[in-house]
Formats: structure tokens, sequence, C-alpha cells
């Protein structure tokens, strides 16, 4: 009895080991080929941060870092090596993973193709490639791995078509493939995958339509086909997905109308971004339904007429741009959204550019949220003046006004928002002078006054805007000189506008300490002096505008360390001196005036000079040589002034000589004479009085002068009654008397 108990569990215990070892050998067998893979894979990859350094025979596999294993068999599951700076490929062994459903690869430096070999992963349901270097095609047998759920490889260099085999992968939910070079159409076999819930196509080449099948998407809530070459209309049925969230089909060529139930058909919309297209036709109305909507864009479209929209239930709404449309239809009644919008709690951006809104600014603005930071109305016919209370607006950091029909003066209270950076009230009909409190706005680095009605001083106190980095009050009525404050803002290197005013004096030599400023323009004033020589300190200029001034003297040479300049224009003043040669050496000068000046002298002919179409030179009358297209007169050469002068130097005193000498010779002719009698002497050589010898030189006029010397003058002379010509000398007593 007891020996067949005993042999009957011997039999149960050999029956279990054999059990045992025919689970437990194959296990081990299967965990070696998971890490011989990995292996495998590190020798493909530089790792810098030493994340692989684990893998090695010392450490048990399980336990390598950036790998999970199964409890149950372990087996790989997951491989997670996410953000850690790793380059190379990833190689084809990745296939031999077998029991892998995660991977994560994403925020590396991977590059090359991605492996075929992942389509053998058929648990894998999680494969994340993103923001890496992988090229070439998706492969399509990605398609075998049934349970995918997630494909997101945004941000690499992927090329071709989306594999119309993806319509095979019947559990995907999430498909991003964003910020690649991905081309030709979406496959409608996309409609198959009823689990989808979000397609980013966006940053993509793809083009063609937007399949209709789409529209069998139930579950779908976000879609953004943005920044592709879509076209066509908008398949209807996208816009009866109740499901979505998020509709972005900006920056695409897609045309048509917005269904005008849109607002009923997509309750649950929160985002609708549709700028850049060309859609056309009104905004329906029905988007007031849509209470769930945080951002709303579909700005650089058609969209037409009135802007009726009721935003007054929006809770959530943070975003709202309309800009650069034809909506508004110029009445008084355009701008009543405003007032709707006081509700907008959580109102960030306002933003209603480049549209046809007419009507008077309503004092409501003043009652928009205190979130609003962005308030952009530019180009449009607006009218009234500007609420005192945006003062309310606190955290604005931006205001857009320009180019509209504002009127009045600028409120102090725009000088109480310390958080603005931009303001733009340019083109307008406003008045007054500028705040001195204006200067409080320490952060702005934009300020746009140009083109209005303002008067007065342009005040000092601006040059506490350090960080200003663009100025302009041009076009107004301004008096007075340049603040010195203003041209020591150091920040300033975009551009100063000073032009079309009254500014009078001399221009401040603070000027150069403007070493990073591009393009200064201070012309049509009453500015007078010279142009200072700190204007060559502006070393980064690249076009200066000083016309229509009272500037005098010469062009300072300091301006040849304008090594940037493209464009200079000093036409129109009273510069005078010589062209300077240096302005030949600007190598980067592309225009150049000149006109209108008194300047003299050799025009240059090389470098600007050498083209008759990129300068300008009228209006000096002065001027000669250069280019024979110019048509100046020739100049005298300096080599040939030079040998006039020393001819004439040396031939008059020599002449001058001769002639004395000559003189002399024949008085010593005369006394040595010992024949005859002095009658005889005196009828040969008779006295003449200075009457006759006056009359002889034409009163010793200087058409009969023949020389000139240190002591005297020398004429030439006929005495009349004798028929006798002679040379008379005029000695100068007061130069003997200085000897």
């Amino acid at each position: 009895m007891i020996t067949s108990i005993s042999c009957h569990a011997i039999l149960l215990w050999c029956g279990s080991f054999l059990l045992f070892s025919s689970f437990f050998t194959p296990t081990i067998n299967a965990n070696e080929t998971d890490r011989l893979a990995l292996l495998a894979i590190k020798t493909q990859l530089q790792d810098q941060r030493g994340v692989t350094s684990s893998w090695n025979n010392s450490v048990k596999l399980c336990q390598w870092r950036g790998i999970t294993c199964g409890r149950r068999h372990q087996r790989v599951t997951v491989l997670d090596l996410s953000y850690q700076s790793i380059r190379g490929r990833l190689s084809p062994y990745i296939g031999n993973l077998s029991f892998l459903r995660s991977i994560y690869l994403d925020g590396n430096s991977l590059y090359g193709e991605i492996p075929q070999e992942i389509g053998r992963l058929s648990r894998l349901q999680i494969l994340v490639l993103a923001n890496n270097s992988f090229s070439f095609n998706i492969p399509s047998n990605l398609s075998r791995c049934s349970k995918l759920t997630d494909f997101v490889a945004d941000y690499n260099h992927l090329v071709g078509l989306i594999p119309p085999e993806f319509g095979y992968l019947l559990k995907l939910e999430r498909l991003h493939i964003l910020n690649n070079h991905l081309t030709g159409e979406l496959p409608a076999s996309i409609g198959n995958l009823s689990a989808l819930q979000r397609i980013d196509l966006q940053e993509n080449n793809l083009k063609g339509r937007i399949p209709d099948s789409l529209g069998r998407l139930r579950k779908l809530y976000y879609l953004s086909v943005h920044s592709n070459n879509y076209s066509g209309m908008v398949p209807p049925s996208i816009y009866n997905i109740s499901s979505l969230e998020s509709l972005s089909l900006s920056r695409n060529a897609f045309t048509g109308n917005i269904p005008l139930n849109i607002g009923f058909t997509l309750p649950n919309l929160k985002v609708f971004r549709n700028y850049d297209n060309n859609f056309t036709g009104p905004l329906p109305d029905s988007f007031s339904n849509a209470l769930k909507l945080v951002e709303f864009d579909v700005a650089e479209n058609s969209f037409i007429g009135k802007l009726s929209i009721d935003f007054s239930a929006f809770k959530n709404l943070s975003w709202l741009q309309v800009a650069t449309n034809l909506l508004g239809t110029g009445e008084a009644n355009d701008l009543e959204f405003l007032t709707s919008l006081t509700n907008c709690s959580k109102l960030e951006l306002l933003a209603f550019y480049q549209n046809q809104f007419g009507g008077v600014l309503p004092s409501s603005i003043a009652n928009l949220s205190t979130t609003l930071t962005f308030l952009v109305f530019t180009e449009n016919q607006i009218s009234g003046s500007i609420p005192p209370g945006i003062a309310n607006l606190f955290r604005l950091d931006r205001i857009a006004m320009d180019v509209n029909q504002l009127s009045g003066t600028i409120p102090h209270g725009v000088s109480q928002l310390k958080k603005l950076q931009i303001l733009y009230l340019n083109d307008n009909n406003l008045q007054g002078s500028i705040p001195t409190s204006l200067g409080n706005l320490t952060l702005l680095y934009h300020l746009d006054l140009g083109s209005n009605f303002l008067h007065g001083n342009i005040p000092s106190s601006l040059g506490n805007c350090q960080n200003l980095i663009m100025l302009s009050v041009s076009s107004n009525k301004f008096t007075g000189s340049v603040p010195q404050e203003i041209l020591g803002i150091t920040t300033l290197s975009t551009y100063l506008g000073l032009y079309d005013n009254l500014l009078s004096g001399p221009f401040p030599s603070e000027v150069g300490n403007l070493k990073n400023l591009v393009f200064l323009n201070v012309s049509k004033n009453n500015f007078s002096g010279k142009i200072p020589d700190s204007i060559g300190g502006c070393t980064s200029l690249e076009s200066l505008s000083m016309k229509d001034n009272s500037f005098n003297g010469n062009i300072p040479f300091s301006m040849i360390s304008l090594r940037s300049i493209k464009k200079l224009d000093l036409s129109s003043n009273n510069l005078s001196g010589q062209i300077p040669k240096f302005l030949e050496n600007l190598s980067f000068l592309e225009y150049l005036n000149l006109s209108v000046n008194q300047f003299e002298g050799e025009v240059p002919t090389k470098g600007i000079f050498s083209n008759t179409t990129e300068f300008s030179i009228t209006g000096n009358e002065k001027l000669c040589g250069g280019l024979d297209e110019l048509h100046l007169p020739s100049c005298q050469s300096k080599g040939s002034k030079k040998l006039k002068i020393t001819l004439l130097k040396v031939l008059i005193p020599v002449i001058g000589s001769c002639l004395i000498v000559s003189a002399c010779f024949i008085l010593v002719l005369t006394r040595k004479r010992k024949s005859g009698n002095l009658s005889q002497m005196e009828e040969q050589y008779p006295r003449v009085s200075y009457a006759e010898l006056s009359k002889a030189t034409n009163e010793f006029s200087s058409s009969n002068m023949i020389g000139r010397g240190s002591y005297g003058t020398v004429y030439k002379g006929i005495l009349r009654e004798m028929g006798m010509l002679v040379a008379v000398k005029v000695q100068s007593y007061a130069k003997r008397g200085l000897d």
C-alpha cells in the first residue's frame, strides 16, 4: 500500500517536473531573445547620457533602465527612452521584442527609416516617435499592428503618402503625424477607423480634398489639417460630427461658406481655427449657440456683412480674432458685438483689424475683461475718441488703433497701462499734445503716433522709455528741438521717425548714441546748422534721410563709418563743399540723393557714382566732371592749374626784367656817347615829361602793363610825336620804404 502510494506520488512529482520544465525552458529562451535584441539596438545608438549603460550582462534584463517587463512572463513590454538625447538609428531588431505593448522614443535625435520590422509586433498598442529626425516613408505594414491605439510621429522628416493600409487599424484612437513632409491626399480609408478620437496632420504638404468619409468618425473630437495644401469645400459631413471640440482648417485654400446651422450641429465646439483660407459669405449667427467656445479665429478670409454673433454667454472665450476680412458695413452699429463681449470674463485677445467696421468706438470697451492683453482694430473706419476708461484694462500689453478716424486727444488713462509694450495710434485724426505721463510706460518697445494732428513739443519724458526699439512721431505739427533724452534711448534700433514736422534748431550731437539704429528719418523739418559729426557713431544705419531741411556745411567725414548704409538722402539743404570721395567706398549704398544743395567741384565716378540710376546730384550748379551721362562741364585738372600759376610766376618777372635791362642798356649807351654836342644828344635822347609818358601808356592802363616786380611795374607806350616804342618802369616807393 505504502509502496503503491509512494510510486503514485513519484509519478505525480515527475509529471509536475516535466510540466514545469516544458513551461520554464521556453521562457528562459524567450527572455534571452529580448536581451539580445536590446543589445543589438544599443549598438546603433550614441548615448551620451549613459542611459543604456545598464544594458549589460551584470544587470538583470528587467532592471535595465527604460525597460519594463511583464510580471507573468518577464518579457519586455515597454521600451521608454523618451527625451534622453540619444542619437543613431533604430535597429530592425526591435521587431524581435514580440511582447512589446508600448514604445516611447520621442524627444531624441534618431534618424533613418522607421523599421518595417515593427509591423511584426502584434501586441503593440502605443508607438511614439515624435521629435526625432526619422525620414523616408511611413511603413505600410504598421497596419499589421492590429491593436495599435496611438501612432505619434510628430516633428520628423517623413515623406510620401499616408498609407491607405492604415484603414485596417480599427482600434486606432490617436493619429498624429504633424510637422513632417507628407504629400498626397488623406486616404478615404481613414473613415473606417470608428475608434479615432484625434487626427492631427498639420504642417505637411497634403493636398486635394478632405474625404467625406471622415464624417463617419462619431468619436472624433480633435481634427487639425492646419498648414497644408487642401482646397475645395469642406465636406458638410465634417460639420455634423457633434463630438468635435477642436476643428482647425487654417492655412489651406478651402472655399465656400460656413453652414448657417454650425452652432447647432457642433454644440461642443471649443476651438474653431479657420484663418487664412478663401471662405466667403457671412459668419453665421448660430455660433451664438456654441457656448463652449474658447478660441474663435476666422482671420484672413473673405467673410462679409455685419458681425451679429452674440458673445454674451461665452463664459470661457479667451481668443476672438476676425481680422482681415470684409466684415462690417461702415455704419454706426457695426461695433455692437463689443458690448456683448463685456460678459466674457476670460477674454485675453481681441483682434478685428483690417475690416470695414464703422461707427464710434463704444465706451463699453472700457468694461471688457481685465484679463485682456491684446486689443487690435487697425485699418477700419472707426471714429470717435478713445474712451478714458481704457485705463481699466490694466493688463493690456498691446494696443493697435492705427489707420482709423479716431479724434480727440490721447487720454491720460493710456499712461496708466503700465504693462503696455506696443502702442499704435498712428494715421488717425488725434489732436492736442503728447501727455508727458506717457513716459511712465517704461516697458514700451514700439510707439507710433505718426500721421495725426498732434502739436507742441515732443516731451523729454519719453526718454524714460528705455526699452523702445521703434519710435515715430512723424507727420504731425511738433515744434521746438529734439529732446536729447530721446537720443539717449540706446535700445532704439528698428526705426526713429521725426520727419514732416516743424522741428528746428541744430540736430543734437547725442544722435551718435544710437549705435544700433537701422532707420533714421528727420526729413521735412526746419533743422539747421551742420550735420553733427557724431552721426558716424550710428554704425548700424541702413537708411538715413535728412532731406528738406536747412543743414549747411560739408558732409561730415565721420560718415565714412556708415558701412551698412543702403539709402542716403541729403537733398534740398544748404550743404556745400566737394562731394566726399569716401562715398564711393560705401559698398552697400544703393540710393544716394544730394540734389538741390551747393556742392561744387568734381563728381566722383566709382562705387555708387558709376550708375546714374542710383544717385542724383541735380540742382548743384558748380559741379563738374563725373560720368558722361551727367552732361556736366569738364573740370580743370589740378596739374594744368599748377602749370599756369607757375608760368605766371616765372614768365612775368622774366619779361619785366628783360624790359628793365633793355632800358638800362639804352641809358648806358646814351651816357657813354662822347661825340656830338649836348643839343645833339638831347635831340637823339630827348627829355620826356610825365604828362607825355602818361599819355603814351594810356594813363598807365593795366592793358599796357607788361610786367610786375618786387620794386615796381613796367608799362609799354608809344611817344606819338617821335613815333618811338618805349618801356616805362614805375618805381614802388612803398615797397622800398618797407625794405
